[in-house]
């Protein structure tokens, strides 16, 4: 288990912009060591600015676009093309704009797909896409995802692992359907905890005075059950990536002054 960094930005457009620069030389440092590279995408407004930035960036050609797996963290569960479905917004975001491989664009599915109504088939069929591209060398029935990236919630819920719920205690399965959830749509689709921490990096997203709060609850040795973002943490690296306003809350003593 790797102990959280922490980089804080001045405000939210900085961080969005410099989180999509680290996310690009991961990509490349990745792809230049093992041919290709696995990155885990996360909704939200923060994981949607990330991808607008990325998209701006004129450093986005660096990355091999099709020797790039994505996977996504969570998924509302609702039909094919819903405005609200991240793989929707990340098509409008960044994908739609770069020449990705669509049989490497790891989808979750959708309400209106093959599974129809029924959550967990859903998540068991994700469970089972992720253990097919897992290799011998990943020691586990997930890949070891370059970076994982989690927005974090005013609750401090990652993916879609809310506080006390069911999912956020699943110690076996890597994909668990979400019934019930304080946020709507109630019914989702989403890693666990135990598939979050297979990555070599996991990133943690958080911008803004409503994220205050949950920041520094879960970076305060809150436990994961009632905190799921503290029991989001990387094999090599879990970094924290803030803006000033999200960050208040924390002692000084904990981050070096803000920078772009």
């Amino acid at each position: 288990m790797s102990a959280p960094q922490l980089v804080v930005h001045r405000d939210k457009e900085l961080m969005a912009q410099a989180a999509a620069a680290r996310l690009i030389t991961k990509i490349v440092d990745a792809q230049a060591a093992r041919g290709s590279a696995s990155v885990v995408l996360t909704g939200g407004r923060n994981g949607n600015a990330l991808l607008a930035a990325l998209g701006a960036s004129s450093a986005r050609d660096a990355i091999d676009w099709p020797r790039l797996d994505l996977w996504w963290g969570d998924e509302r569960f609702l039909p094919e093309g819903d405005p609200e479905r991240n793989v929707t917004q990340a098509r409008e975001a960044l994908l739609d704009s770069v020449p990705v491989d669509p049989a490497r664009v790891h989808a979750m599915p959708a309400s209106d797909g093959p599974y129809g109504s029924d959550a967990d088939a859903a998540a068991a069929a994700y469970a089972a896409e992720l253990a097919a591209a897992a290799g011998p060398e990943d020691h586990g029935p997930v890949p070891t995802f370059d970076v994982l990236m989690l927005g974090v919630g005013p609750d401090t819920h990652v993916a879609s692992l809310f506080p006390e719920l069911p999912g956020v205690r699943e110690s076996s399965r890597t994909v668990v359907g979400v019934h019930g959830a304080p946020k709507p749509p109630p019914t989702r689709i989403s890693l666990t905890l135990p598939a979050i921490r297979a990555a070599r990096e996991v990133w943690l997203l958080a911008a803004g005075e409503d994220k205050a709060k949950a920041v520094t609850i879960a970076l305060s040795g809150a436990g994961e059950v009632q905190a799921p973002a503290a029991g989001a943490h990387g094999r090599s690296r879990t970094l924290w990536l803030l803006d000033a306003a999200a960050a208040a809350g924390l002692p000084r003593g904990l981050y070096p002054p803000a920078s772009p």
